[in-house]
């Protein structure tokens, strides 16, 4: 176990919070949900039959029942919630009967802490309720996910621990886009991380200019909207991967970068990138891999990979319970 999922459960265990498993039919979230709970790192509400699930220590309940605990008090707040697009109580009960907006509707009336999802549903899966029903938080431009990635070389980041960004939600983002992310990141790479500063990277085929090509130019402006946005994060680019995490490297490339060569927030030019980075990262480099995390969120939801591992649920339930926390 890497030192940041040891430090995410130990703080869970610190102040207990409720989170929410839609995916009640997936063997992963049962697993998953019976070694948080034998580790005491949340209370866990499982969704789905409670005749087909047995975990001893979990609330299971079916949001297909009519007779689901507040279902018609989520039904009716739900109509409110989206009255203006035309939803009718008729319409918000049958909504609630599907576990994601169930669970969502709990953490919308404080009756859980956070949920997570995603292990058998898409990222528009777990997202749309989010946005329906929780909204963004204040002052967020645009809602972006991250994985974070626990690698085995502990020279990297905070001892093998590194932010990618974004992985999982924004497929062509604009360089204004991209800006948002990389400053969200470094905003969370804060919350999780503490003392440690962010370093944040966009990165790019190009470094400092050395590469023409539209990627390339929006990586630079990128990089000038953060400046301006943000300067008091060290944000630089555009930069290749070596350059970015490589000292050596940066030393060649990139020599007055305050950040080149000691990179922790990697924020990829597109979803195409980030996607496919995080998994090489964790499927050559053995690295744990914890989301995709969601930023922008009025409160805690989290993504999960379909390709996920029961364990994987565990370290981003440990994730949540933090976000909660520091969002009370």
């Amino acid at each position: 176990m890497s030192d940041f999922l040891n430090r995410m459960k130990q703080t869970a265990k610190q102040d207990l919070k409720t989170i929410v498993l839609p995916e009640g039919e997936d063997p992963r979230t049962i697993e998953a949900a019976k070694k948080i709970i034998a580790e005491g790192l949340a209370n866990i509400v499982i969704l789905g039959d409670p005749a087909e699930i047995d975990v001893p220590g979990a609330q299971v309940i079916n949001p297909k029942s009519p007779t689901a605990p507040k279902h018609e008090a989520y039904a009716q707040k739900f109509a409110e919630l989206r009255s203006k697009k035309g939803v009718t109580i008729e319409q918000a009960r049958a909504q609630i009967m599907d576990n994601t907006y169930y669970g969502t509707m709990m953490v919308k009336m404080g009756d859980a802490d956070g949920l997570v999802s995603g292990a058998c549903h898409s990222t528009a899966d777990t997202l749309r309720p989010a946005l329906q029903i929780l909204k963004t938080a204040p002052g967020t431009k645009l809602v972006s996910a991250f994985m974070v990635m626990c690698t085995q070389t502990p020279d990297f980041g905070a001892n093998g621990t590194v932010i990618f960004a974004d992985c999982g939600l924004n497929i062509a983002p604009t360089s204004d886009e991209l800006s948002e992310i990389a400053i969200a990141s470094a905003h969370s790479w804060k919350t999780f991380m503490g003392e440690v500063e962010p370093k944040v990277a966009l990165l790019s085929y190009s470094t400092m200019g050395s590469a023409g090509g539209d990627t390339a130019k929006k990586v630079q402006e990128a990089v000038a909207f953060c400046k301006e946005k943000a300067p008091e994060i060290a944000i630089d680019g555009d930069l290749q991967l070596d350059a970015a995490i490589v000292p050596k490297v940066a030393e060649l490339k990139a020599p007055d970068s305050t950040v080149a060569g000691s990179a922790n927030v990697l924020v990829f030019p597109d979803l195409a990138a980030g996607n496919i980075g995080y998994k090489l990262v964790q499927r050559f480099g053995r690295a744990e891999a914890y989301g995709p995390i969601l930023q922008g969120i009025a409160k805690p939801v989290n993504d999960l990979s379909r390709g996920c591992s029961a364990d994987d649920i565990v370290g981003v339930v440990a994730i949540t319970c933090v976000q909660a926390q520091l969002s009370a």
